[in-house]
């Protein structure tokens, strides 16, 4: 198996042949966040990344089935004082109940990716609503012989699997290797093996968050939690699974095994995994200072921040770059990145004032055709190249030429005639809106836009030019803003 693959090289063809597949249906599971915390930089990539896949089978024709779980379970990330799982621990501070500061994150989650404009998946399973998928995955895997029972919990006998299969064969790691580099931690005295993985934990007295299991009160590990749930929505193999190139090992890799162990199958056909995000060169983290969640970024509230960043901005500057590749974010790139998407937005509209208009003494120029339609169909080969966002962004500027070209006259469209004319602008709007998922972003803080005519508007009454002050007075009046003049200056209030 390889752990990256050209996925849309196989499922699609060339620009000519793009007819879906029989059946025209794929199967896509990508790892969702832990709700523990408020969504940042490392929730929108992945997010984003999967977006634009949805977008583009959609697009190429495909019924797709997007599952992205939500892990709500409370027992992945742990405080590293006192032990006790962040999620609990919040409950336990606010006097609220362990699903309510879990809901209150996703709350917070589905309004982030609202704000970037990501479609919402097919199907998004709760890890805590799917307890009993668990534990039948997991006696499966015992009846298998390939996981045992220790002081109440179970865990996946890694080197019993090994004797017949590849553990890190996704990742590319040797088990050698990985028992020579394991250390002995707290808690694995119960393990026959530092290598082996909990499928289901014993929960201590205090722990909040537990469910009866035939072997005990307690909770599921986090790997069988992603393979019980795609299996229950995808089936035992489907095509796509993707997620950060943190969960690469051993999250993935565990997956495999559970599977392989349950099923007999491998879980996924492609594995695809979005690399990580930098900040200023440096790894994204709390004791670093500089962990930016998505609010802080979208309002300009964090100290690294100069100012803030608009939801589109942000989307922009991820699909600048390839899935794969480290992304680091500076106020520099993110600046270079709010003109680039500023630009793709003015050629939107540019084109809605655009017309096609037949002129027969217009000469047809064949060039400038065929390089329209080279520009298509690159458009289409950079996505078909392992989704190559950062390609399809450089043919856009250069679709963007022609059609700046069209506004100032240099261009003629009846040059290129209607047939290419309309290629042309279906490309750029198909890209820019559908696939890549950009929309524009319009001017909101209406009081900055009064107050700046109400500054004019005293200008012109200074100077006594009472046709621009009447022309703003009802300007402003049309939109339902009435000028107040008063002793003390000039104000507004809704038209009444």
């Amino acid at each position: 198996m390889q752990s990256q693959l050209s996925v849309y090289n196989t499922l699609t063809r060339q620009k000519e042949e793009f007819q879906p597949l029989n059946p025209p249906f794929v199967g896509m599971y990508v790892c969702g966040p832990t709700v523990y915390g408020d969504a940042h930089l490392g929730h929108a990539r992945p997010a984003i990344i999967f977006d634009v896949l949805f977008r583009y089978l959609n697009h190429l024709g495909y019924k797709v089935r997007y599952v992205r779980n939500i892990t709500d379970v409370g027992h992945l990330e742990h405080d590293a004082d006192s032990g006790e799982d962040k999620i609990a621990k919040k409950a336990r501070i606010e006097q609220l109940e362990p699903m309510e500061v879990a809901q209150q994150h996703s709350n917070s989650y589905h309004r982030d990716m609202a704000l970037l404009n990501t479609l919402p998946p097919s199907i998004e399973p709760l890890a805590s609503g799917h307890i009993p998928d668990q534990i039948e995955m997991i006696q499966q895997i015992i009846e298998k012989g390939l996981a045992y029972e220790s002081g109440g919990s179970i865990y996946f006998d890694v080197m019993k699997y090994a004797e017949s299969e590849h553990y890190g064969k996704l990742s590319g790691r040797v088990i050698e290797d990985l028992m020579a580099g394991t250390r002995e931690l707290d808690g694995q005295s119960e393990k026959r093996n530092p290598l082996d993985f909990a499928l289901w934990k014993k929960a201590s007295p205090d722990h909040i968050m537990r469910w009866k299991s035939p072997w005990s009160d307690g909770f599921p590990g986090w790997h069988v939690e992603c393979s019980a749930m795609s299996a229950k929505y995808l089936g035992e193999q489907f095509d796509i699974h993707g997620g950060g190139m943190d969960l690469l090992f051993p999250h993935h890799e565990c997956e495999i095994a559970q599977s392989k162990a349950s099923h007999g199958r491998d879980p996924a056909k492609y594995w695809m995994h979005n690399n990580m995000i930098t900040i200023n060169g440096q790894k994204m983290g709390k004791s670093l200072g500089n962990f930016i969640n998505l609010q802080e970024l979208f309002t300009g509230s964090h100290s690294l921040l100069d100012r803030a960043y608009s939801p589109m901005t942000v989307r922009f500057f991820i699909l600048q770059a390839h899935y794969r590749s480290t992304l680091d974010f500076s106020n520099e790139a993110l600046l270079a990145a709010a003109k680039g998407y500023k630009k793709l937005m003015n050629g939107l509209r540019v084109l809605n004032e655009l017309e096609f208009v037949a002129e027969s003494e217009v000469e047809i120029d064949e060039k400038q055709i065929e390089q329209i339609t080279q520009l298509a169909e690159n458009c289409y080969r950079a996505m078909n190249d392992d989704l190559n966002t950062a390609k399809v962004v450089a043919q856009l500027f250069n679709i963007l030429k022609k059609i700046n070209s069209m506004q100032t006259g240099l261009l003629k469209p009846s040059s290129i005639g209607k047939e290419a004319f309309d290629s042309l602008t279906k490309t750029y709007r198909t890209f820019v809106c559908d696939i890549l998922g950009l929309r524009e972003e319009k001017v909101t803080e209406v009081e900055k836009v009064i107050n700046s005519l109400l500054t004019i508007y005293a200008q012109a009454k200074s100077d006594k030019n009472y046709d621009l002050v009447d022309q703003i007075r009802m300007s402003l009046k049309e939109v339902g803003v009435a000028v107040k003049d008063m002793k003390v200056g000039i104000s507004w209030a809704y038209e009444e």
